[in-house]
């Protein structure tokens, strides 16, 4: 039985999944919650802290993918669906600016980044991913092994991980454009 239709037919059974749910699953969800809405207000963004941000975001995403049909015979072709979907977005993005409002300073290699609540939307979506995945394969171990669904999750991780990766990159360019084009240096 799919989960939806779990939840539709028996939406009472929301609270024996959360109950199941290991209690280091709350604290990471709090971490990334708090994550997120710390993006959605102005900040001064390190550069490391800027490019560090989709690696961890990639890394749990692949850790999903892994975790969930690394078992199945198709991992490396599941894998490729993440890549070409990561690398998709990002093409497709290569051309959008940084966010309006965003500036560089070069003295401390920091970037001023006006609050956006896209982050947040974006590590939720990830994260109930993961979860949802993971209670829909212990209630049906067999769709780790349907191509259909590994190919959607992964493609679906792909193209998350992509998004973060896409918009760091547009922020990072910031950082290397001449210094006559940047508006605030200080």
């Amino acid at each position: 039985m799919l989960l939806t239709d779990l939840l539709i037919a028996h939406p009472e059974e929301i609270s024996t999944i959360i109950g199941h749910t290991p209690a280091w699953v709350g604290g990471l969800l709090a971490g990334l919650a708090w994550l997120g809405y710390s993006a959605s207000r102005p900040r001064d963004v390190h550069i490391w802290r800027l490019a560090l941000m989709p690696v961890a975001m990639g890394g749990l995403a692949l850790w999903g993918v892994h975790s969930a049909f690394g078992a199945g015979g198709r991992l490396a072709e599941v894998l490729a669906v993440w890549a070409a979907c990561y690398a998709g977005v990002i093409a497709a993005s290569w051309n959008m600016k940084a966010p309006q409002g965003t500036t560089y300073r070069a003295a401390t290699r920091s970037f001023h980044m006006p609050g956006s609540w896209i982050p947040l939307v974006l590590i939720m979506m990830v994260f109930l991913m993961k979860y949802v995945i993971g209670v829909q394969l212990s209630m049906e171990p067999a769709l780790a092994r349907h191509a259909g669904f590994e190919f959607t999750v992964a493609a679906l991780y792909g193209a998350l991980s992509g998004m973060f990766a896409a918009r760091s990159l547009r922020v990072l360019r910031l950082a290397n454009r001449p210094r006559s084009s940047l508006v605030n240096l200080a």
